[in-house]
């Protein structure tokens, strides 16, 4: 492990390069699999959310592993994890943190909370009033915490993976519109093979494998300025835009995705790209991380979902109606 970041310091002096890229990712991919069976698309698009520099909504059931993978994956890159678990009695302040009078020096000091951490996982973020909900919204858009007047900065990366358990009704408080918005992929984690599910057991019985650091913060920090540096062409960026607003225009729908959602899903396909060793976006790229960018962005009329209809089947419709790039014209390079 140390080889790997030796090197990464090293070839990080001329500039993150999407080889860089590639490399890092494999290697945090890579230590994540020791402890997480059989998820790592899983793990490939939240790390495209952290060099993105977006956030995730983990919308799944309780033992899936949802805290471990968040925790795996901030070991893996060498930042720090605080967990949160959202109940109705939360404060706002028990997340960014408060001032108090320290006693022995006569003055007021910060107390930092939580939320001062590289990979923050705000567990059944749902459960807690709206008013608590909303002490992330600074903190998730504009990387910063303000206190009694002080604004204060985030660590970089800076990553919130906030669960919610989609069965569960009883004792919760929906997300507003504008929280979910702020979220740039919404994912679902599902329950194991049968085969995965007795690798989890063995591994259980034996011990589990631990992860290890294979990357430092300011490492992922250039990377993220790697990924935005990625080239988009003007058929690609058509392509996206002509996407999003196919969800508005769809006649199911209520509520389509925002121009939020299109630059979210150019900046997590710059990341897709940059993951995979590529210096220019393709379509392919847009159409992996569509559905998992638009899906929890769109609102259906009530009278299309009492027929059934899903917003990931109009997301699948938006991507089997709208025409493809082809790839002589998105300006690809030579160094894919």
């Amino acid at each position: 492990m140390t080889s790997l970041t030796e090197r990464l310091s090293t070839t990080s002096e001329r500039g993150s390069s999407a080889l860089d890229a590639a490399q890092v990712a494999g290697a945090i991919l890579d230590q994540i699999d020791r402890v997480i069976v059989g998820k790592r698309a899983i793990g490939r698009l939240l790390l495209a959310c952290v060099l993105a520099e977006g956030h995730v909504l983990l919308e799944d059931v309780p033992g899936v592993g949802k805290t471990t993978l968040a925790r795996s994956l901030a070991v893996a890159l060498g930042g720090q994890f605080h967990r949160i678990q959202f109940t109705p009695d939360l404060l706002p302040s028990d997340i960014t943190g408060l001032n108090y009078f320290d006693q022995k020096s006569g003055d007021f000091r910060f107390r930092a909370g939580p939320v001062f951490a590289n990979v923050v996982v705000a567990d059944e973020i749902n459960r807690a009033t709206p008013r608590t909900q909303s002490a992330l919204l600074e903190a998730m858009e504009e990387r910063t915490v303000t206190v009694e007047g002080e604004t204060l900065a985030l660590p970089r990366p800076f990553l919130v993976i906030a669960t919610e358990n989609p069965i569960e009704l009883e004792g919760t408080f929906p997300l507003p519109e504008a929280q979910i918005d702020r979220f740039m992929m919404r994912l679902k984690i599902g329950y194991p093979s049968e085969d995965e599910e007795m690798e989890i057991i063995a591994r259980s019985s034996a011990g589990q494998n631990s992860v290890e650091s294979v990357a430092t913060p300011e490492q992922i920090e250039r990377l993220i300025g790697g990924a935005r540096d990625v080239h988009i062409s003007g058929d690609v960026t058509r392509y996206i835009a002509r996407l999003t607003r196919a969800t508005r225009a769809h006649p199911v729908v209520r509520l389509g995705a925002s121009p939020r959602a299109s630059i979210a899903l150019a900046r997590a396909a710059q990341a897709f790209a940059v993951m995979s060793g590529r210096s220019a976006v393709i379509p392919d790229d847009v159409k992996a991380i569509a559905p998992h960018v638009l899906t929890h962005r769109i609102d259906l009329a009530p009278e299309a979902m009492l027929r059934g209809r899903t917003a990931e089947s109009v997301v699948s419709e938006v991507l089997d109606s709208e025409a493809v790039p082809v790839e002589g014209s998105i300006g690809l390079s030579g160094d894919q």
